[in-house]
């Protein structure tokens, strides 16, 4: 099961990660990046407690741009301060399921907007977007492909606080996302649906751009907690903010994001 989406550009520096002009920041960011891309793919698991000496052996940087990147993947929510140490920030159910119901309402005003505002030539570009999530990427390449269509169909509607709303749901939702995002089938999946938006909007239908990403977006729902009753197994309690027990029983339908 897979929902890539990806993350829109504009949506990837969530934090300061541009370089300056000292060689500290490059650093800081490459070693940002590299811990990102750890924890994505689960080679730092959630709730895993972290040291900055380990990070600085790990990633072969000092002290100064591990402290950095740790700050930055605090921003992020990917880290959280442990006692004197640091822990990879374990995934939380609970605001996974507010999310998605969040991202649902949301979602169905940006569409409805977007069937005013949009342009042919701003659908075409998204649609482009949303070919290129056919490609197998790896979390960096995913994370750098500016592949968020959600984002970018709030961008289309002029209005700020549906960009920065929709912005953030869809970045706290990244560890679960890159769970779901290396099935190439489901890939196609999500671009069918993609697609699906994209058309009705060009069609200047409301009702049924509105119909299509609420669906897609309660399916993409169900398809990740289904995702994390499977590592929750293979991972282990402590990767949960709960700490304990099991998710509550979903039925997977299909879903991509």
């Amino acid at each position: 099961m897979v929902y890539i989406f990806g993350m829109a550009k504009v949506n990837i520096k969530t934090t300061a990660e541009t370089t300056g002009t000292d060689g500290t920041d490059g650093i800081a960011t490459q070693v940002f990046r590299q811990i990102r891309a750890d924890i994505l793919s689960l080679t730092l698991s959630p709730g895993e407690i972290v040291a900055e000496r380990g990070l600085e052996t790990r990633y072969g940087a000092s002290r100064t741009p591990v402290r950095e990147a740790l700050a930055r993947l605090i921003a992020d929510g990917l880290v959280e301060r442990h006692g004197r140490g640091y822990r990879v920030t374990p995934l939380d159910i609970a605001q996974l399921r507010e999310l998605f119901e969040f991202r649902e309402e949301i979602e169905a005003i940006v569409v409805r907007k977007a069937c005013q505002t949009a342009t042919p030539e701003s659908l075409a570009a998204l649609q482009a977007t949303a070919d290129r999530g056919l490609e197998s990427m790896t979390p960096e390449h995913w994370l750098g492909a500016g592949l968020d269509i959600h984002v970018e169909l709030a961008v289309l509607t002029g209005n700020r606080f549906l960009v920065e709303a929709v912005r953030d749901a869809v970045g706290r939702a990244v560890r679960p996302r890159w769970l779901l995002a290396s099935d190439a089938s489901e890939r196609r999946t999500a671009h069918k649906e993609h697609s699906e938006i994209l058309r009705l909007i060009s069609a200047r239908d409301p009702d049924g751009a509105e119909r299509a990403v609420r669906a897609h977006t309660r399916a993409v729902g169900v398809s990740i907690l289904a995702a994390l009753e499977d590592a929750r197994r293979i991972l282990g309690s402590r990767s949960f903010a709960d700490g304990e027990g099991t998710p509550p029983t979903v039925h997977p339908t299909r879903g991509s994001g």
